[in-house]
This record gives C-alpha cells, sequence and structure tokens, in this order.
C-alpha cells in the first residue's frame, strides 16, 4: 500500500480542513462539585465520579463516548483499506526461539492471525511438535492469555498463569505433563509473579489477600503482596507463607530459587526503582530465617545464580552502569565484595547463565552487544550479531552446550539463531516468513541537542529515497521513565505506516537506563521536565530536518509515554498535529490511590508531599488543559480491564479536552473492552486498534491514501 500523490505542502493544508471537516457533537460530561487541598491551594476535580469504573452513569458515558468515536472512524474513507493491509502483514508464521526442559524442546507459534500464541512441545530438534497448551481454546474471544509458565524439575508437572482481558490478575493452574491431563490445583489472586519449582514438590509464587469488593478489584489499591510456597495436590488455602511484610503493605516481594535449589532468594521492592535482597540457605539446617544481602532500596540489584555457597550479583552500588560481583551471604557487606565483572562505558542490562558461562548484555546508543565471560569474570567471545540491534535470551541450564536467541530490529522481523557456547559461534535457526522486502526500508540512528544542552539518540525508519521536504506524515514515539529501555524491535503495525509513506521515529529520552542509572535519574522526580523536553527538541529536530512539519507530525506513547504526550501536548500544542496517549497516567495528583500506582511515588513523586506536589502539578496533563486553547487532533486510548493504569486518567483527560477544545481540531476517546494494560491482547483487538490510530493520524494530517 502506498501514500497516493503528495502535492505540495500548501496544497496538503488545505486539504486537511476538506478531509477532517467531519462536525462532532460530543456526549455532555456532567460536572461535579469536587475540590482537594494540596497545602493551601484547592484543585478542583469536577471529573472525579469517572473514577468509579463500575458505576451506571460511568459505564454509559463509555457508551456515548464510542460510540462518537466510532461514527467519527468509520467515516475515514481509507480505514478499511489500512485495516486489510495490516491483517495480510500480520497474517504470517511467528515463532519464539526453542528452549530446552530435559529432553523436551519447547516454543510458542502463531499460525498468523490466532488471537494467542500457542504453546509446543517436542521431544528433541527432530521430534514432531504437539500442542502443550492452546490458550485460544481458554475464550471464545481469545481474551484469556498465557502469562508466567514453568516445568518442574524432571517435567512431571506443567505450571502456567493465565490472565483475562489483560487484567494484571492471574490464576495460576497445574498440568501432568506426560498426561496433558489439569491437575485440581488452582491458585488464585495472584499478581506480578514468576513460579519457581523445588523439585516436583511444588513452587513460591507471589499472591495478594482476596480483595475485599470484588466489583472494585480493578481500581482498589492493591497492598501486602506475600510469597508461599504452594505443594501439589493441596488446596490454596493449605499454602505454606513463607514471607510477608504486614509492616509496610505498598511493597513487592517475589521469591525464586537458583538453579540448584540451594538459595531461596526473595527480592522486595517500595515501587519500581530499588531494591533490597534476602537470601536463605536451604542446605543450612540451622538457618531459622533470611539474611539481607543487599541493605534498603537505594540500589539496584539482583542475584544472578550463585557459585556454590557463595553468590553472584547484579548491581549497580557505586556502578551506575551496573557490574557483577560474587559474595558470601554469611559475610555480604559491601566491603567484601569480589568484583567478577566491573562497571563498563555501556550498560549492563542484564546478565544470563548457561552451560556455567556468564551472558553479559550491554546497551551501546541504545543497541545490544553481548559478552560471554567465564564464572570468575575473563571475557571468553564477543557475540556477534546480525547488525544494529536488539538481542534477547542468552541464558541456558548448566549443563547444556548451546541455546537459541532471538535477535530484532526495525526493518529485521526477530529472527532465530542458534548459539554454540564452546565456540562462541551462531547459525540461523528460523527466519522470519513476513510478507516485506527489507532491502526496501533503511533505518539510521541520529543525535540531537536538547534543550540543556544533552545530547539524545533518536531511531528513524522510511523508506529508501524518500524525498526530505517537510511534508512527509510523521509518527515521533517514545517512553522516557522507569529505568525502561527502547531498543530496536520489528512492528508489522509500524511497517504499515511506513510502507504508506510515513517516518517512524523512536527518541530515547533521559528518565529510560539506556546510558544507565544516570540517565535515569536525570528524568525522574523533580527533573522530569528534562523527558519532555528531550521530546519536545526530537520534533523540533524532525522539523528543522525537513522529514516533516508540525502539520504532518503526530506523537504516541503508552503508560508512561502516555504521560509524556499528554504533557507535551499542553506544553506545545503547536509543534504536533496530531497525539495519541496510550492508557497514559493523565493525573499526577492522584495517581498513587489505585491499584499499584503507589509503587511509581519512586519514579514520580507524590502529592502528599508539598515539595513534590509543586513540581506535579506543573505538569500533570489533566491539571494544564487550558479552557479555549486549539490543542491537536487527539484520540486517547484506554480498555475497561486496565488495572495498571486505571482508565480513569483517559476518561478524565479526555472530558476536560472535549470541554477546553477551542478549535474544530478532533477529541476522542476509544475504550477498549475486555482489554487492559496491553499484555495478552488478542490479534484482532491490536490490529483493529492499529487500523484506528494509523487511520486518524493520516486523515488528520490531510493524506490522502
Amino acid at each position: 500500500m502506498n501514500k497516493k500523490n503528495l502535492v505540495l505542502f500548501a496544497l496538503a493544508a488545505c486539504a486537511t480542513f476538506d478531509m477532517t471537516a467531519q462536525t462532532i457533537k460530543y456526549p455532555q460530561t456532567k460536572k461535579v462539585e469536587q475540590s482537594d487541598d494540596y497545602f493551601s491551594t484547592k484543585i478542583s476535580d469536577p471529573y472525579r465520579w469517572l473514577e468509579n469504573d463500575t458505576a451506571r452513569d460511568t459505564e454509559a458515558w463509555v457508551k456515548e463516548q464510542n460510540a462518537v468515536t466510532n461514527s467519527y472512524l468509520s467515516k475515514i474513507p481509507f480505514r478499511k483499506k489500512i485495516h486489510d493491509r495490516l491483517t495480510e502483514l500480520w497474517n504470517y508464521p511467528r515463532y519464539s526461539s526453542p528452549s530446552k526442559e530435559g529432553e523436551w524442546v519447547v516454543f510458542y507459534k502463531n499460525d498468523g492471525l490466532q488471537n494467542q500464541a500457542v504453546l509446543y512441545v517436542q521431544k528433541g530438534m527432530k521430534g514432531t511438535p504437539e500442542v502443550l497448551l492452546d490458550p485460544n481454546k481458554l475464550s471464545k474471544d481469545g481474551t484469556v492469555a498465557l502469562q508466567a509458565t514453568a516445568f518442574s524439575k524432571k517435567q512431571k508437572y506443567f505450571a502456567y498463569a493465565v490472565s483475562a482481558s489483560g487484567s494484571d490478575w492471574q490464576e495460576i493452574y497445574v498440568m501432568d505433563f506426560a498426561g496433558k491431563k489439569l491437575l485440581s490445583d488452582k491458585l488464585e489472586y495472584v499478581k506480578f509473579t514468576g513460579i519457581s519449582w523445588k523439585g516436583e514438590e511444588g513452587f513460591y509464587y507471589s499472591g495478594y489477600e482476596r480483595p475485599k469488593d470484588e466489583k472494585t478489584k480493578f481500581s482498589a489499591k492493591t497492598e501486602y503482596q506475600k510469597v508461599f510456597f504452594h505443594k501439589i495436590g493441596t488446596p490454596q488455602s493449605a499454602d505454606q507463607l513463607i514471607y510477608e511484610d504486614r509492616e509496610h503493605p505498598l511493597r513487592y516481594v517475589s521469591g525464586g530459587l537458583t538453579e540448584d535449589e540451594r538459595f531461596l532468594i526473595l527480592s522486595i521492592a517500595e515501587g519500581t526503582d530499588g531494591s533490597e535482597i534476602k537470601v536463605k540457605d536451604l542446605q543450612d539446617k540451622s538457618a531459622k530465617g533470611f539474611t539481607t544481602i543487599v541493605q534498603g532500596f537505594n540500589t539496584n540489584a539482583g542475584v544472578v545464580d550463585n557459585v556454590g555457597d557463595k553468590l553472584l550479583l547484579q548491581t549497580n552500588s557505586n556502578a551506575p552502569n551496573n557490574k557483577v560481583v560474587l559474595l558470601d551471604p554469611k559475610n555480604a557487606s559491601e566491603a567484601n565484595w569480589k568484583v567478577i565483572i566491573p562497571e563498563q562505558k555501556e550498560m549492563l542490562e542484564g546478565v544470563g547463565t548457561g552451560g556455567g558461562k556468564l551472558f553479559a548484555s550491554y546497551l551501546k546508543d541504545a543497541t545490544t552487544q553481548v559478552n560471554q565471560y567465564s564464572v570468575d569474570g575473563k571475557l571468553e567471545h564477543k557475540i556477534e550479531l546480525p547488525g544494529v540491534g536488539t538481542a534477547s535470551g542468552f541464558g541456558s541450564k548448566k549443563e547444556d552446550d548451546f541455546f537459541y536467541y532471538t535477535y530484532t530490529s526495525y526493518t529485521y522481523p526477530p529472527t532465530s539463531f542458534r548459539y554454540d557456547i564452546k565456540t562462541g559461534k551462531s547459525e540461523l535457526f528460523r527466519s522470519s516468513e513476513v510478507k516485506f522486502d527489507p532491502a526496501g526500508f533503511e533505518t539510521k540512528q541520529v543525535f540531537y541537542t536538547s534543550k540543556d544542552g544533552s545530547k539524545v539518540p533518536m531511531f528513524i525508519t522510511h523508506k529508501k529515497g524518500l524525498k526530505m521536504d517537510g511534508t512527509n506524515p510523521t509518527l515521533l514515539y517514545a517512553y522516557g521513565g522507569f529505568n525502561v529501555n527502547l531498543t530496536p524491535s520489528f512492528s508489522v503495525a509500524n511497517l504499515a505506516f511506513i510502507e504508506m509513506g510515513g517516518v517512524f521515529c523512536v527518541a530515547n529520552l533521559r528518565g529510560g537506563g539506556e546510558y544507565g542509572e544516570e540517565w535515569h535519574k536525570g528524568g525522574m522526580l523533580d527533573k522530569k521536565q528534562n523527558v519532555f523536553d528531550d521530546f519536545i527538541a526530537g520534533a523540533e529536530f524532525l522539523i528543522k530536518e525537513k522529514y516533516t512539519s508540525s502539520q504532518r507530525l503526530a506523537i504516541r506513547g503508552g503508560s508512561n509515554g502516555g504521560l509524556l504526550v499528554g504533557a507535551c501536548l499542553t506544553q506545545r500544542r503547536d509543534l504536533f498535529k496530531v497525539a495519541i496517549p496510550q492508557v497514559g497516567v493523565l493525573d499526577m495528583l492522584r495517581y498513587h490511590k489505585f491499584t499499584v500506582g503507589w509503587g511509581w511515588a519512586v519514579e514520580y513523586g507524590s502529592s502528599d508531599k508539598e515539595d513534590q506536589f509543586n513540581y506535579l502539578i506543573k505538569y500533570s496533563p489533566l491539571h494544564n488543559v487550558k479552557k479555549g486553547t486549539c490543542y491537536p487532533a487527539t484520540l486517547v486510548t484506554t480498555a475497561d480491564h486496565d488495572d495498571r493504569v486505571v482508565p480513569a486518567h483517559s476518561f478524565k483527560f479526555a472530558a476536560a479536552l472535549q470541554e477546553a477544545q477551542g478549535c474544530d481540531n478532533p477529541t476522542l476517546i476509544r475504550i477498549d473492552a475486555k482489554a487492559g494494560h496491553g499484555a495478552g491482547k488478542p490479534t484482532s483487538k491490536m490490529i483493529d486498534e492499529a487500523a484506528d490510530i494509523w487511520s486518524f493520524v493520516f486523515y488528520n494530517m490531510g493524506v490522502e491514501l
């Protein structure tokens, strides 16, 4: 599908008016008398009633808003054309890289348009694949998704967690592997958990108490996470409580065993940054409790594995780019740590183990580099990757001599490679069958200057030979928070946009972890404005370099990236033609009052503290909407089962924008049903959403397809 006859920009600007002249009658959103006092500052919150997502008037509002949005989108003449091309692109077999479980090989496969990938097993690499679990059969509409999965040590059992309608709430089931028979074991009220087996006996997992009110479990504050041990064949009520902290209800805690099952590791966090580590040597019969090896929450740390009675730890303590140390848990003072892999110029993203080796994944300007080390820190191989992109999956069991990993980039679909641990060589295992020719596209990385002089990297992907005359429809995407790294990855949804003449750009803003903890800290708490400045500078760079113009520039981001888009469209409305804030954190004064929002206070700050309220109110998207202002064409997206960032954020923001909009640019909200924050979303819903977003973007830019 190609963009047709882009005319001179002046004519295109005129076409914009003609194509977007739909008259929109928005639903009447009632306002209530509600205000809160923040340190002697009165803040009005007239749409507070929309926070009650199960109330009848909220449900009626949702239906009315969706009706308006669907009516608008249905009138876009090329919407079906985009949907058809997306369906065609999506319809190809997609495989995960295989992993080994004893004599079995395990992998996921989606035939193309299946809503969920199917889990297969086969005996050895030459065995016949057979279905172990097809999540498409767990619901009629494909909205039940697999989450955590784990085989017992000798593959007698297979445990798996499922979530429904995109919710973070999960249930764990257990299967007799040989007979593919489901056992009676069922664990409820599980969230943010792994499954860590102890032999064939049972497994450790993280769970919560039963919610006090089932009706509000998707919005009420989630507290008191605990670690349990579940013994196979027993009811959940008999599960052994391993760890809880009644004095600190707002902490995450996860538990898991080292590969040899000697050490039980607890990782505890007060939010999304900083971790405390406790361990218990299960071979030490005299050990009565856990030993703290990393104290407090001022650093990020995680146990890689053990080497006998010692532990390998990845940490950023006195090493913003991370390092790996060896420590004795009985004498865990930092003064006694032995550095195994020292801090490097590049950020150490993670460390895997396999074949008795360590595999350290580094980021160089947001792209993957992987080194193989011995367990005592000797560099053995610099692993050669196919190009500048993202590689993942470096790890296996200690007895293995090879494993499979995945490599991808913006124009390189996920591809599996077999890695030989002894030789350090990779060979192609399985390539992608997606229906496009990567030779017709190009990706480059540029560096631009932000407001305070910081250099920010950005990836730009488009068709080869595209003329840079300031008329190209362009989308700028970013995240900028929570130490999250945006590295190159392939997306058929984005490919469709690029095929139609679009320029797809990803900026690596401060707040992410691409350059270590200092880069992260440069965009959190009272420095959050740096993130928005980085994004705005990226938009200005694209216009200056004639990739596009303000009339052809769209911005998009999800979750924390939705906050980014919301803040930037209120701060620099003149710079963008279209804005797509998705499942965004948009009310910065009340986010911490819902589900697990409290965990983000370490990143954002909290309105409960005066100094933090003073900077939050300055950029909170909901509180910076000004009546009578001409805002960009905006499509807010959320979902009714989003219990990560509750939909009230998007509801209130959309209502405020609709009331304030001072020109004819549309201000719509798309509220998906039986969907959540994004994880586990069925293929059919992903295609529908992508078609609606690209249709909205092109239509409001005045681009005719």
